[in-house]
Protein backbone atom coordinates (compact mmCIF):
# COMPACT_ATOMS: atom_id res chain seq x y z
CA UNK A 1 0.00 0.00 0.00
CA UNK A 2 0.97 3.75 -0.74
CA UNK A 3 3.95 4.78 2.19
CA UNK A 4 5.02 0.93 2.96
CA UNK A 5 7.97 -0.27 2.21
CA UNK A 6 8.91 -2.84 -0.59
CA UNK A 7 10.43 -6.58 0.91
CA UNK A 8 11.80 -9.00 -0.80
CA UNK A 9 10.17 -11.97 -1.62
CA UNK A 10 12.25 -13.55 -4.14
CA UNK A 11 12.62 -16.79 -1.71
CA UNK A 12 8.49 -17.76 -2.73
CA UNK A 13 7.85 -19.24 -5.57
CA UNK A 14 5.06 -16.82 -6.63
CA UNK A 15 5.74 -17.98 -10.62
CA UNK A 16 5.32 -21.51 -9.27
CA UNK A 17 1.22 -21.20 -8.70
CA UNK A 18 -0.76 -21.54 -5.54
CA UNK A 19 -0.05 -25.21 -4.74
CA UNK A 20 3.71 -24.21 -4.53
CA UNK A 21 2.99 -21.59 -2.19
CA UNK A 22 0.48 -23.23 -0.20
CA UNK A 23 3.42 -25.73 0.31
CA UNK A 24 6.03 -22.93 1.69
CA UNK A 25 4.40 -23.25 5.27
CA UNK A 26 1.48 -26.06 5.26
CA UNK A 27 3.01 -29.08 7.68
CA UNK A 28 6.16 -27.24 7.49
CA UNK A 29 6.94 -27.01 11.16
CA UNK A 30 5.11 -25.68 14.27
CA UNK A 31 3.17 -22.61 14.06
CA UNK A 32 3.58 -22.24 9.99
CA UNK A 33 0.61 -22.89 7.56
CA UNK A 34 -0.54 -22.36 4.09
CA UNK A 35 -3.58 -22.88 1.62
CA UNK A 36 -4.76 -22.11 -1.33
CA UNK A 37 -8.25 -21.78 -3.27
CA UNK A 38 -9.26 -20.96 -6.89
CA UNK A 39 -11.56 -18.17 -7.14
CA UNK A 40 -14.38 -19.48 -9.01
CA UNK A 41 -15.41 -15.36 -9.85
CA UNK A 42 -12.97 -14.73 -12.05
CA UNK A 43 -10.65 -17.69 -12.62
CA UNK A 44 -7.71 -16.35 -10.60
CA UNK A 45 -6.73 -17.61 -7.08
CA UNK A 46 -5.77 -16.92 -3.75
CA UNK A 47 -2.71 -18.17 -2.00
CA UNK A 48 -1.34 -17.37 2.00
CA UNK A 49 1.82 -18.89 3.76
CA UNK A 50 3.66 -18.45 6.97
CA UNK A 51 7.00 -17.10 5.98
CA UNK A 52 9.79 -20.03 5.96
CA UNK A 53 12.20 -17.43 7.88
CA UNK A 54 10.44 -15.28 10.01
CA UNK A 55 7.22 -17.12 11.55
CA UNK A 56 5.70 -14.38 12.91
CA UNK A 57 5.04 -13.18 8.87
CA UNK A 58 3.58 -14.52 6.31
CA UNK A 59 2.34 -13.93 3.13
CA UNK A 60 -0.96 -13.38 0.92
CA UNK A 61 -1.24 -13.59 -2.82
CA UNK A 62 -3.68 -12.41 -5.16
CA UNK A 63 -3.89 -13.66 -8.52
CA UNK A 64 -6.25 -12.62 -11.76
CA UNK A 65 -6.31 -13.36 -15.35
CA UNK A 66 -6.02 -9.81 -16.36
CA UNK A 67 -5.24 -7.57 -13.44
CA UNK A 68 -2.00 -9.57 -12.42
CA UNK A 69 -0.83 -10.64 -8.94
CA UNK A 70 -1.06 -8.50 -5.49
CA UNK A 71 1.75 -9.79 -2.69
CA UNK A 72 1.90 -8.81 0.61
CA UNK A 73 3.47 -9.00 3.74
CA UNK A 74 1.70 -9.36 7.00
CA UNK A 75 1.21 -10.83 10.19
CA UNK A 76 1.14 -14.38 9.96
CA UNK A 77 -2.30 -14.11 12.08
CA UNK A 78 -3.53 -12.02 9.45
CA UNK A 79 -3.47 -13.77 6.30
CA UNK A 80 -6.17 -15.54 7.09
CA UNK A 81 -8.69 -13.04 7.27
CA UNK A 82 -7.48 -11.27 4.21
CA UNK A 83 -7.97 -14.91 2.58
CA UNK A 84 -11.25 -14.94 3.29
CA UNK A 85 -12.02 -11.42 2.63
CA UNK A 86 -10.27 -12.39 -1.02
CA UNK A 87 -12.63 -14.76 -1.72
CA UNK A 88 -14.43 -13.23 -4.41
CA UNK A 89 -14.47 -10.03 -6.34
CA UNK A 90 -12.45 -7.59 -4.31
CA UNK A 91 -8.90 -7.34 -6.08
CA UNK A 92 -7.32 -5.48 -3.59
CA UNK A 93 -7.88 -3.45 -0.36
CA UNK A 94 -7.02 0.29 -0.01
CA UNK A 95 -7.70 2.99 2.90
CA UNK A 96 -9.02 1.04 6.31
CA UNK A 97 -11.44 -1.69 3.26
CA UNK A 98 -11.92 0.02 0.34
CA UNK A 99 -12.02 -2.23 -2.33
CA UNK A 100 -11.47 -2.44 -6.10
CA UNK A 101 -12.92 -5.03 -8.68
CA UNK A 102 -11.25 -4.42 -11.50
CA UNK A 103 -13.53 -1.79 -12.16
CA UNK A 104 -14.63 0.58 -9.30
CA UNK A 105 -14.24 0.95 -6.32
CA UNK A 106 -16.49 0.33 -3.01
CA UNK A 107 -16.59 1.30 0.50
CA UNK A 108 -15.99 -1.27 3.12
CA UNK A 109 -19.11 -3.63 3.40
CA UNK A 110 -21.06 -3.23 6.51
CA UNK A 111 -24.82 -3.25 5.40
CA UNK A 112 -26.03 -6.43 5.74
CA UNK A 113 -28.10 -7.54 2.66
CA UNK A 114 -30.21 -10.90 2.98
CA UNK A 115 -30.83 -11.98 0.02
CA UNK A 116 -26.89 -12.03 -1.35
CA UNK A 117 -26.04 -13.13 1.76
CA UNK A 118 -23.51 -10.47 1.50
CA UNK A 119 -22.90 -6.86 2.46
CA UNK A 120 -24.47 -4.56 0.41
CA UNK A 121 -21.76 -3.48 -2.47
CA UNK A 122 -21.36 0.59 -2.10
CA UNK A 123 -19.96 2.43 -4.73
CA UNK A 124 -17.03 5.37 -3.38
CA UNK A 125 -18.32 8.54 -4.91
CA UNK A 126 -16.12 9.88 -7.78
CA UNK A 127 -13.35 7.51 -7.61
CA UNK A 128 -10.71 7.36 -9.58
CA UNK A 129 -7.87 4.73 -9.80
CA UNK A 130 -4.49 5.78 -9.46
CA UNK A 131 -1.64 3.81 -11.14
CA UNK A 132 1.81 3.77 -10.53
CA UNK A 133 2.15 5.21 -14.09
CA UNK A 134 0.48 8.00 -12.12
CA UNK A 135 2.92 8.73 -9.78
CA UNK A 136 6.01 8.15 -11.35
CA UNK A 137 6.67 12.30 -12.71
CA UNK A 138 10.35 11.54 -13.28
CA UNK A 139 11.01 13.06 -10.27
CA UNK A 140 11.51 10.03 -8.09
CA UNK A 141 15.29 8.52 -8.06
CA UNK A 142 15.68 4.38 -7.45
CA UNK A 143 18.73 4.91 -6.05
CA UNK A 144 17.64 6.27 -3.07
CA UNK A 145 16.01 3.89 -2.27
CA UNK A 146 16.12 0.21 -1.00
CA UNK A 147 14.19 -3.37 -0.78
CA UNK A 148 13.96 -4.76 2.74
CA UNK A 149 14.61 -8.33 3.58
CA UNK A 150 12.41 -10.29 5.92
CA UNK A 151 15.13 -10.96 8.34
CA UNK A 152 15.68 -7.60 9.51
CA UNK A 153 11.72 -6.48 8.73
CA UNK A 154 10.53 -4.32 11.82
CA UNK A 155 6.83 -4.18 11.28
CA UNK A 156 7.01 -1.45 14.14
CA UNK A 157 9.41 0.40 12.29
CA UNK A 158 8.82 4.17 10.70
CA UNK A 159 7.08 4.43 7.00
CA UNK A 160 10.19 4.81 4.52
CA UNK A 161 10.58 8.96 3.53
CA UNK A 162 10.38 9.78 0.28
CA UNK A 163 8.05 7.07 -0.70
CA UNK A 164 8.00 7.60 -4.23
CA UNK A 165 11.86 6.74 -4.90
CA UNK A 166 10.90 3.37 -3.46
CA UNK A 167 7.99 3.08 -5.74
CA UNK A 168 10.91 3.76 -9.13
CA UNK A 169 12.96 1.25 -7.48
CA UNK A 170 9.87 -0.78 -7.66
CA UNK A 171 9.04 -0.22 -11.00
CA UNK A 172 12.53 -1.01 -12.16
CA UNK A 173 11.98 -4.41 -11.16
CA UNK A 174 8.83 -5.19 -12.37
CA UNK A 175 9.59 -4.09 -15.89
CA UNK A 176 12.52 -6.51 -15.64
CA UNK A 177 10.04 -9.60 -15.27
CA UNK A 178 8.50 -11.14 -18.11
CA UNK A 179 5.11 -10.43 -18.85
CA UNK A 180 4.59 -7.87 -16.37
CA UNK A 181 1.84 -5.27 -17.02
CA UNK A 182 2.68 -2.08 -18.09
CA UNK A 183 2.76 0.25 -14.96
CA UNK A 184 -0.33 2.32 -16.48
CA UNK A 185 -2.31 -0.59 -15.65
CA UNK A 186 -0.43 -1.29 -11.86
CA UNK A 187 -3.18 0.22 -9.18
CA UNK A 188 -1.95 1.27 -6.38
CA UNK A 189 -4.30 3.50 -4.58
CA UNK A 190 -7.86 5.23 -4.52
CA UNK A 191 -8.55 8.61 -5.01
CA UNK A 192 -12.21 9.75 -3.93
CA UNK A 193 -14.24 12.98 -2.51
CA UNK A 194 -14.94 11.06 0.50
CA UNK A 195 -11.66 10.67 1.57
CA UNK A 196 -10.60 14.52 1.53
CA UNK A 197 -9.72 15.94 4.52
CA UNK A 198 -13.01 17.86 4.43
CA UNK A 199 -14.92 14.46 4.78
CA UNK A 200 -12.94 13.05 7.59
CA UNK A 201 -14.44 13.52 11.43
CA UNK A 202 -12.73 11.72 14.37
CA UNK A 203 -14.10 9.31 17.04
CA UNK A 204 -16.32 11.83 19.58
CA UNK A 205 -17.90 12.78 16.05
CA UNK A 206 -18.41 9.56 14.86
CA UNK A 207 -19.62 8.48 18.47
CA UNK A 208 -22.22 11.38 18.01
CA UNK A 209 -23.68 9.78 14.94
CA UNK A 210 -24.32 6.70 16.58
CA UNK A 211 -26.05 7.42 19.62
CA UNK A 212 -22.99 6.26 22.23
CA UNK A 213 -20.28 7.98 24.07
CA UNK A 214 -16.95 8.73 22.65
CA UNK A 215 -15.40 6.84 25.51
CA UNK A 216 -17.96 3.58 24.44
CA UNK A 217 -16.62 3.81 20.80
CA UNK A 218 -12.63 3.69 21.90
CA UNK A 219 -13.90 0.79 23.70
CA UNK A 220 -15.52 -1.03 20.97
CA UNK A 221 -12.19 -0.07 19.08
CA UNK A 222 -9.42 -1.07 21.47
CA UNK A 223 -11.16 -4.32 22.13
CA UNK A 224 -10.97 -4.91 18.10
CA UNK A 225 -14.98 -4.35 17.54
CA UNK A 226 -15.32 -6.35 14.06
CA UNK A 227 -18.68 -3.67 13.86
CA UNK A 228 -16.33 -0.45 13.76
CA UNK A 229 -15.42 0.19 10.62
CA UNK A 230 -11.04 0.27 10.45
CA UNK A 231 -10.11 4.32 10.22
CA UNK A 232 -9.73 5.43 6.85
CA UNK A 233 -6.85 7.58 7.68
CA UNK A 234 -4.59 9.00 11.09
CA UNK A 235 -4.15 12.40 11.49
CA UNK A 236 -2.22 13.84 14.15
CA UNK A 237 -1.95 10.59 15.88
CA UNK A 238 -6.11 10.38 15.70
CA UNK A 239 -7.93 8.14 13.81
CA UNK A 240 -10.39 9.58 11.00
CA UNK A 241 -13.66 8.04 9.06
CA UNK A 242 -14.65 9.37 5.95
CA UNK A 243 -18.81 10.79 6.77
CA UNK A 244 -19.87 8.18 3.93
CA UNK A 245 -18.27 4.93 5.94
CA UNK A 246 -19.56 6.48 9.12
CA UNK A 247 -23.37 7.18 7.90
CA UNK A 248 -22.94 3.38 7.14
CA UNK A 249 -22.03 1.98 10.08
CA UNK A 250 -24.49 4.36 11.66
CA UNK A 251 -26.78 2.50 9.24
CA UNK A 252 -25.65 -1.02 10.45
CA UNK A 253 -26.30 -0.17 13.63
CA UNK A 254 -30.06 0.72 13.07
CA UNK A 255 -30.43 -2.23 11.36
CA UNK A 256 -28.49 -4.75 13.85
CA UNK A 257 -30.40 -6.47 16.50
CA UNK A 258 -30.29 -4.34 19.06
CA UNK A 259 -30.55 -1.16 17.02
CA UNK A 260 -34.08 -2.43 15.98
CA UNK A 261 -34.93 -3.24 19.47
CA UNK A 262 -34.29 0.23 20.61
CA UNK A 263 -36.17 1.26 17.68
CA UNK A 264 -39.19 -0.95 17.75
CA UNK A 265 -38.86 -0.17 22.27
CA UNK A 266 -38.83 3.86 21.75
CA UNK A 267 -41.62 5.38 23.86
CA UNK A 268 -41.82 2.55 26.63
CA UNK A 269 -40.41 3.46 29.88
CA UNK A 270 -38.61 -0.08 30.32
CA UNK A 271 -37.16 -0.12 26.76
CA UNK A 272 -39.33 -3.40 26.03
CA UNK A 273 -40.32 -4.38 22.78
CA UNK A 274 -44.24 -3.48 22.02
CA UNK A 275 -45.27 -7.28 22.62
CA UNK A 276 -42.75 -7.57 25.61
CA UNK A 277 -44.98 -4.52 27.02
CA UNK A 278 -48.04 -6.07 26.56
CA UNK A 279 -47.09 -8.82 28.11
CA UNK A 280 -46.06 -6.75 31.27
CA UNK A 281 -49.15 -4.60 31.16
CA UNK A 282 -51.41 -8.37 31.48
CA UNK A 283 -49.44 -9.81 34.27
CA UNK A 284 -49.42 -6.41 36.42
CA UNK A 285 -52.99 -6.59 36.58
CA UNK A 286 -53.47 -10.15 37.35
CA UNK A 287 -50.90 -10.03 39.89
CA UNK A 288 -52.52 -6.95 41.46
CA UNK A 289 -55.49 -9.24 41.73
CA UNK A 290 -53.42 -12.33 42.76
CA UNK A 291 -51.93 -10.13 45.79
CA UNK A 292 -54.28 -7.71 46.54
CA UNK A 293 -57.65 -7.42 45.27
CA UNK A 294 -58.45 -11.00 47.05
CA UNK A 295 -59.03 -10.92 50.98
CA UNK A 296 -58.25 -14.46 51.28
CA UNK A 297 -55.12 -14.04 49.79
CA UNK A 298 -53.96 -10.62 50.97
CA UNK A 299 -54.55 -11.39 54.66
CA UNK A 300 -51.80 -14.25 54.13
CA UNK A 301 -49.17 -11.64 53.74
CA UNK A 302 -49.86 -8.01 53.44
CA UNK A 303 -48.76 -5.93 57.11
CA UNK A 304 -50.97 -3.07 57.88
CA UNK A 305 -48.77 -0.35 56.33
CA UNK A 306 -48.88 -1.79 53.17
CA UNK A 307 -51.15 -0.52 50.66
CA UNK A 308 -52.36 -0.82 47.63
CA UNK A 309 -50.32 1.45 45.66
CA UNK A 310 -47.22 -0.76 47.20
CA UNK A 311 -49.23 -3.53 46.02
CA UNK A 312 -49.53 -1.98 42.64
CA UNK A 313 -45.72 -1.11 42.30
CA UNK A 314 -44.73 -4.84 42.89
CA UNK A 315 -46.92 -6.19 40.99
CA UNK A 316 -45.30 -4.08 38.00
CA UNK A 317 -42.22 -5.02 39.18
CA UNK A 318 -42.80 -9.21 38.85
CA UNK A 319 -44.87 -8.45 35.50
CA UNK A 320 -41.72 -6.77 33.94
CA UNK A 321 -39.71 -9.49 34.85
CA UNK A 322 -41.94 -11.94 32.77
CA UNK A 323 -42.15 -9.38 29.66
CA UNK A 324 -38.07 -8.82 30.04
CA UNK A 325 -37.63 -12.97 30.14
CA UNK A 326 -40.02 -13.53 27.39
CA UNK A 327 -37.21 -14.59 25.50
CA UNK A 328 -36.17 -17.33 27.91
CA UNK A 329 -39.84 -18.60 27.71
CA UNK A 330 -40.49 -18.94 24.19
CA UNK A 331 -37.93 -20.68 21.70
CA UNK A 332 -37.61 -17.87 19.84
CA UNK A 333 -35.02 -19.83 17.21
CA UNK A 334 -37.69 -22.79 16.67
CA UNK A 335 -40.34 -20.17 16.39
CA UNK A 336 -38.62 -18.08 13.66
CA UNK A 337 -38.01 -21.39 11.45
CA UNK A 338 -41.57 -22.31 11.79
CA UNK A 339 -42.92 -18.70 10.95
CA UNK A 340 -40.50 -18.50 7.99
CA UNK A 341 -41.83 -21.84 6.90
CA UNK A 342 -45.56 -20.76 7.33
CA UNK A 343 -44.81 -17.77 5.34
CA UNK A 344 -42.85 -19.33 2.45
CA UNK A 345 -45.93 -21.73 2.27
CA UNK A 346 -48.76 -19.08 1.31
CA UNK A 347 -46.36 -17.79 -0.82
CA UNK A 348 -45.79 -20.87 -3.03
CA UNK A 349 -49.99 -21.03 -2.53
CA UNK A 350 -50.16 -17.64 -4.63
CA UNK A 351 -47.35 -17.98 -6.62
CA UNK A 352 -48.84 -21.10 -8.01
CA UNK A 353 -52.13 -19.30 -8.36
CA UNK A 354 -50.79 -16.60 -10.02
CA UNK A 355 -48.62 -18.58 -12.05
CA UNK A 356 -47.95 -16.64 -16.13
CA UNK A 357 -46.54 -20.18 -17.74
CA UNK A 358 -44.87 -18.07 -21.08
CA UNK A 359 -43.37 -21.00 -22.20
CA UNK A 360 -46.04 -23.62 -21.73
CA UNK A 361 -42.92 -25.46 -19.95
CA UNK A 362 -43.37 -23.74 -16.64
CA UNK A 363 -40.07 -21.59 -16.84
CA UNK A 364 -41.24 -18.40 -16.06
CA UNK A 365 -43.61 -16.74 -13.52
CA UNK A 366 -44.44 -13.35 -13.22
CA UNK A 367 -45.48 -12.16 -9.75
CA UNK A 368 -46.18 -8.90 -8.12
CA UNK A 369 -46.00 -7.82 -4.04
CA UNK A 370 -49.88 -8.06 -4.53
CA UNK A 371 -50.19 -11.53 -5.64
CA UNK A 372 -48.18 -12.68 -2.48
CA UNK A 373 -50.66 -13.30 0.27
CA UNK A 374 -50.62 -14.53 3.67
CA UNK A 375 -53.92 -16.19 5.53
CA UNK A 376 -54.77 -14.45 8.40
CA UNK A 377 -53.27 -16.55 11.08
CA UNK A 378 -50.08 -16.86 9.67
CA UNK A 379 -50.06 -12.87 9.46
CA UNK A 380 -51.32 -12.64 12.44
CA UNK A 381 -48.37 -14.91 14.62
CA UNK A 382 -45.48 -12.93 11.97
CA UNK A 383 -47.28 -9.47 14.04
CA UNK A 384 -46.83 -10.77 17.38
CA UNK A 385 -43.12 -12.28 16.38
CA UNK A 386 -42.53 -8.63 15.28
CA UNK A 387 -44.32 -6.92 17.82
CA UNK A 388 -42.14 -9.82 20.75
CA UNK A 389 -38.97 -10.09 19.09
CA UNK A 390 -38.56 -7.12 16.49
CA UNK A 391 -34.39 -8.26 16.41
CA UNK A 392 -34.61 -11.92 15.70
CA UNK A 393 -37.87 -11.62 13.27
CA UNK A 394 -35.69 -9.17 11.29
CA UNK A 395 -33.53 -11.82 10.64
CA UNK A 396 -36.33 -14.34 9.84
CA UNK A 397 -37.78 -11.50 7.21
CA UNK A 398 -34.34 -11.43 5.65
CA UNK A 399 -34.56 -15.15 5.63
CA UNK A 400 -38.39 -15.05 3.69
CA UNK A 401 -36.66 -12.37 1.44
CA UNK A 402 -33.59 -14.23 0.35
CA UNK A 403 -35.53 -17.42 0.00
CA UNK A 404 -38.13 -16.01 -1.98
CA UNK A 405 -35.94 -14.79 -4.45
CA UNK A 406 -34.00 -17.57 -4.80
CA UNK A 407 -37.46 -19.86 -5.68
CA UNK A 408 -39.83 -17.63 -7.40
CA UNK A 409 -37.38 -14.28 -8.12
CA UNK A 410 -39.43 -12.47 -5.91
CA UNK A 411 -37.65 -8.70 -5.90
CA UNK A 412 -36.43 -8.38 -2.19
CA UNK A 413 -38.61 -4.94 -2.18
CA UNK A 414 -42.00 -7.14 -3.31
CA UNK A 415 -41.63 -9.12 -0.46
CA UNK A 416 -41.45 -6.51 1.82
CA UNK A 417 -44.54 -4.82 0.61
CA UNK A 418 -46.49 -8.12 0.49
CA UNK A 419 -45.51 -8.54 4.23
CA UNK A 420 -46.48 -5.28 5.25
CA UNK A 421 -49.92 -4.98 3.22
CA UNK A 422 -50.47 -8.26 5.46
CA UNK A 423 -49.42 -6.71 8.34
CA UNK A 424 -51.88 -3.74 8.36
CA UNK A 425 -54.97 -6.32 7.15
CA UNK A 426 -54.50 -8.61 10.13
CA UNK A 427 -51.86 -7.34 12.60
CA UNK A 428 -51.72 -5.27 15.76
CA UNK A 429 -48.87 -2.85 15.03
CA UNK A 430 -49.55 0.74 14.67
CA UNK A 431 -49.37 2.69 11.76
CA UNK A 432 -46.23 4.38 13.43
CA UNK A 433 -44.58 1.25 14.25
CA UNK A 434 -44.91 -0.53 10.82
CA UNK A 435 -43.58 2.66 9.48
CA UNK A 436 -40.44 2.46 11.81
CA UNK A 437 -40.39 -1.00 11.27
CA UNK A 438 -40.24 -1.50 7.58
CA UNK A 439 -37.86 1.58 7.07
CA UNK A 440 -35.59 -0.26 9.16
CA UNK A 441 -35.90 -3.05 6.87
CA UNK A 442 -36.11 -1.09 3.32
CA UNK A 443 -32.38 -1.45 1.69
CA UNK A 444 -30.77 2.61 0.51
CA UNK A 445 -30.29 3.47 -2.20
CA UNK A 446 -26.93 4.18 -3.16
CA UNK A 447 -26.46 7.73 -4.51
CA UNK A 448 -23.20 7.24 -5.59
Amino acid sequence: MPGLPFVDDSHLPLDEGPEAIEAVGRNRGEGMWGRFDKNRADGGWSAFTTDPLDHTLGWAVRSHPEHGRSVLLMRDGDTSGLHTEWDGEPLLFRAGGYWWNGEMWFRPGQVWDPVAQDYERRKARMAVTVTAADMLDGRADPARAYVGKVATFDPEAARPDKWLDHLALWAEHHQEQDGALPLERCVIDVSSPELTGAQLIGAPEMAELGGITASTLRAYISRGNIEVPRPQAVVGGRDQWPRAVVDDWVEARKRSYQGIGEAMSAGDRDALSPGAAEVRDRFATDFQHALYDRPDVRKRWVLRHRNKESVTQIAGELAWSVGASLGQIVPTEHLGRTVRAAVLHDFAETVEMFADDQDGKGGHVSTKWWHLNLTPSVGKMLDWYIRCFPGEAYATIGEIQRQAHATWNVPSADTLSALRSALSLDGQLTEQQRETYFALLEPQEDTA
